[in-house]
C-alpha cells in the first residue's frame, strides 16, 4: 500500500499543488467520467417520470447502472491489451478512453430514437450499453490518473479532488441543460444535444498528456511468477491478466484488511445512494418543476460541489484522509435528515437551497477523501484493474442495492420522511469498520 503522509506545509504550499498541470488532466477526464450519469441517471429519471412511469418502475430502470459495480471483470484487459494503431498515437489509457467515448456517442444517439413510454425495452438495452461502455471508460480513466501521479502520495486528495470535480461539472452541467430544455424542446431532442457535447468532450482527450509508466516492466516480472506452473502462452497470459492483479493486492494489503476494507467500501456511500437514486424522484413528487430542480439540484448543486470538492482536498492533505473519511461519514447522515425536513415543509426553494448546499458540502468533501483512500491502496503494475476491484464494490451498494430505493418508499407508504431518516443511519457501520482498519493499519506502522 502507498503509504499517505500528512505533510508539513503551509496552506500556500498546499494551494500550489494546483499549478500541476496533470491534475487538470485528470478534471478533463473526470468531466467525461461523470457524463454518462446524466445519460442513464437523473436525465433518463426524468424523461420516466414525464413518461408517466411508476416510482418501482424508475428505480429499477436503475439496475442498469450495476453494470459499473462488474467491470472489475473486464478492467485487467485495459491494463494489459493495446489497441491497434491508436495505442500507438495516444498511448493505451488514451487510446481506450476515445474508444469508448465514441461508443457512447453512438449508443445516445440511438437512445434519442426511442420512446421509453412505447419501447422500454430498447430504451433500457441502450441504456445498458451506454452504462457498459461507460463503466469500461472509468477503469481507464482511474488508471489514467494513479498512473500520471504516480507514488507522489501528497497529491492523492488533489488528484481525486480534480476528478471527482471534473466528474460533478460533466454530470451536472449538462444535466442542468437537460433540464432547463426539457420542458421546450423534449427528451428526444435533448439525447441529440448531448450526444453532441460529447463529442466536444472526446475532443479534449486529445490534448491531455499520457502518463509516464513502467506497468509493462512490472507485468513482466509479475509473469515469472507463473512461468513454472504454465508452459503454454495463452494460460501465462490469462494468469498474469486475470489473476495477478487481484492476487498482488491481497499479498500486499493483507488478508484481513482486505477483506475489511472491502465491507467498509459496500457500505460506506449505501445511505447517499439511496438518496441520489430516489432524489429526482423525490423532488418532482414534493412539487418542484424541471426548470427549478435544473437550476438548484444542477447548476448550484454544481458550483457548490467544485468548491467543497477543492476545499475538502485542502483539508484531506493538511490533516488526513482518515479524518476526512469520519467527517464526511458523519456529514452524509446529517445532510440526509435535511432532505427528511424539506419532505414535512413541501416545495419551499429557500430550504432546497440550503438542503442542496449542506448535500453537496457532505457529498464533495467526503468523496475526496474516499477516492484518496482508494487510491492508496493499489499497485502500480495493475493500477487500472485494482481500483476498479475497490470501486466496483462500492458501485454495487450504489446500483444494485440502491434500486430497490423505490420499493422502500413504497413500503414506507409513501413517507420520504422515514425514508431518508433512514438512509442517515446506514452510514454507522461503515465508520466501525474504518476504525477497526486503521487500528490494524497503525500497527504495521503505516498512516492515512
Amino acid at each position: 500500500m502507498s503509504e499517505v503522509v500528512r505533510p508539513e506545509q503551509g496552506w500556500l504550499a498546499t494551494i500550489r499543488i494546483y499549478q500541476d498541470p496533470r491534475l487538470w488532466f485528470i478534471f478533463l477526464l473526470g468531466c467525461s467520467s461523470g457524463y454518462p450519469w446524466v445519460l442513464i441517471s437523473s436525465a433518463m429519471t426524468g424523461w420516466l417520470k414525464d413518461a408517466n412511469l411508476s416510482r418501482a418502475a424508475i428505480s429499477y430502470f436503475g439496475s442498469v447502472t450495476a453494470v459499473y459495480a462488474i467491470n472489475f471483470l473486464w478492467a485487467p484487459l485495459l491494463d494489459r491489451v493495446k489497441l491497434p494503431y491508436l495505442t500507438h498515437q495516444l498511448g493505451q489509457r488514451r487510446s481506450w478512453i476515445l474508444s469508448l467515448q465514441l461508443l457512447i456517442v453512438l449508443f445516445t444517439l440511438g437512445i434519442s430514437m426511442t420512446n421509453p413510454a412505447a419501447s422500454l425495452m430498447w430504451t433500457s438495452l441502450l441504456a445498458l450499453a451506454i452504462a457498459a461502455a461507460a463503466a469500461s471508460m472509468d477503469v481507464a480513466i482511474d488508471g489514467y490518473r494513479i498512473d500520471i501521479i504516480g507514488q507522489e502520495a501528497q497529491k492523492l486528495p488533489a488528484a481525486a479532488a480534480m476528478g471527482v470535480a471534473g466528474w460533478w461539472t460533466g454530470y451536472s452541467l449538462p444535466g442542468y441543460l437537460a433540464f432547463h430544455y426539457a420542458d421546450s424542446y423534449g427528451w428526444s431532442a435533448i439525447y441529440l444535444g448531448l450526444a453532441a457535447l460529447l463529442v466536444v468532450l472526446a475532443l479534449g482527450t486529445f490534448f491531455v498528456r499520457e502518463p509516464a509508466s513502467n506497468r509493462d516492466l512490472l507485468q513482466q516480472k509479475a509473469a515469472e511468477r507463473y512461468q513454472n506452473s504454465q508452459s503454454h502462452p495463452a494460460l501465462l497470459w490469462l494468469q498474469v491478466t486475470v489473476l495477478e492483479p487481484f492476487a498482488e493486492f491481497v499479498r500486499r494489503n493483507g488478508l484481513k484488511v482486505s477483506v475489511l476494507l472491502i465491507l467498509f467500501i459496500l457500505t460506506f456511500k449505501l445511505g447517499e445512494s439511496f438518496l441520489g437514486r430516489m432524489s429526482i424522484q423525490f423532488y418532482r413528487e414534493v412539487g418542484f418543476s424541471n426548470e427549478q430542480i435544473a437550476e438548484y439540484s444542477k447548476l448550484i448543486g454544481w458550483g457548490a460541489t467544485v468548491f467543497f470538492t477543492l476545499l475538502g482536498s485542502l483539508l484531506n492533505t493538511r490533516f488526513g484522509v482518515f479524518k476526512g473519511l469520519v467527517i464526511g461519514g458523519l456529514a452524509m447522515a446529517a445532510s440526509n435528515l435535511m432532505f427528511a425536513w424539506l419532505a414535512q415543509t413541501g416545495p419551499d426553494e429557500h430550504l432546497l437551497f440550503w438542503t442542496i448546499i449542506l448535500d453537496n458540502f457532505t457529498t464533495a468533501f467526503s468523496i475526496v477523501a474516499f477516492v484518496s483512500f482508494l487510491s492508496a491502496f493499489t499497485g502500480v503494475a495493475f493500477s487500472a484493474s485494482q481500483y476498479a476491484l475497490l470501486a466496483s464494490v462500492g458501485n454495487f451498494g450504489r446500483t444494485s442495492m440502491a434500486s430497490f430505493g423505490g420499493s422502500l418508499v413504497d413500503w414506507l407508504g409513501g413517507d420520504w420522511s422515514l425514508f431518508f431518516l433512514l438512509t442517515s443511519l446506514m452510514v454507522l457501520p461503515a465508520l466501525g469498520l474504518l476504525w477497526y482498519i486503521m487500528l490494524l493499519l497503525r500497527q504495521r506502522g503505516q498512516q492515512l
